[in-house]
């Protein structure tokens, strides 16, 4: 048996998808393959996305969430990512990012450490693109603004450390704004069920790729 946690923010969480997001998508598509298996390969799909989560609160549990779901039932933990969003957010009040680019880069570096206490198969999904028009700043909240360059920084330091680690960087930013991605946004901020779908396929097939499922 092999226990799956997907650890984010509310994007993670399938927050605004009333089809619960891409981790709920990806159970559905693992059940559905255990059951045809007669029960061969079995996955336990954790959805751990907390709405709000930055990399410094999400170090604060990441261990004892870990902890929390290990048994001797289970034989293998894969550890997803999904990550950095919030940090990326300007706070206009205070004149900088929730998160500095350097404190994020050395809190990307823990959360690798702490998971690899428990395993290899790590993997970290690239932050999507948000629409501008809706996100400077976000309607519930004037004082945090988005945006799609301060968002590319931070990718472009996950992929750095996971490049650096030789940890599955899956990449969906770049290939999103090639799409029409503003129809797969829901408030310019979170996806929508048509996102959250394209997500789980992207994920999907590229765990399925890398052999981690």
């Amino acid at each position: 048996m092999a226990n799956i946690l997907v650890f984010g923010d509310s994007i993670a969480f399938g927050a605004w998808d009333p089809e619960c997001g891409y981790v709920q998508k990806l159970k559905t598509f693992l059940d559905k393959r255990i059951l045809l298996s007669n029960y061969l390969n079995h996955f336990a799909v954790y959805n751990l996305g907390v709405d709000g989560d930055t990399s410094d609160y999400l170090l604060k549990r990441l261990e004892s969430e870990i902890k929390a779901r290990l048994s001797k039932d289970v034989d293998r933990t894969i550890i997803l990512f999904s990550i950095g969003s919030n940090d990326s957010a300007y706070l206009n009040n205070l004149k900088k990012n929730w998160t500095s680019p350097k404190k994020f880069k050395e809190n990307i570096k823990k959360l690798i450490e702490i998971a690899k206490k428990f395993t290899n198969k790590i993997v970290f999904i690239c932050l999507t693109p948000v629409d501008e028009s809706k996100t400077t700043p976000i309607s519930w909240n004037t004082n945090i603004t988005y945006k799609n360059k301060s968002i590319k920084e931070y990718n472009e330091i996950i992929k750095e450390v996971c490049q650096k680690n030789k940890i599955l960087f899956i990449e969906i930013f770049d290939n999103w704004l090639n799409f029409n991605y503003k129809k797969l946004l829901e408030e310019g901020l979170h996806p929508n069920s048509v996102g959250h779908q394209k997500l789980f396929e992207t994920i999907k097939d590229s765990l399925i790729n890398f052999k981690i499922i």
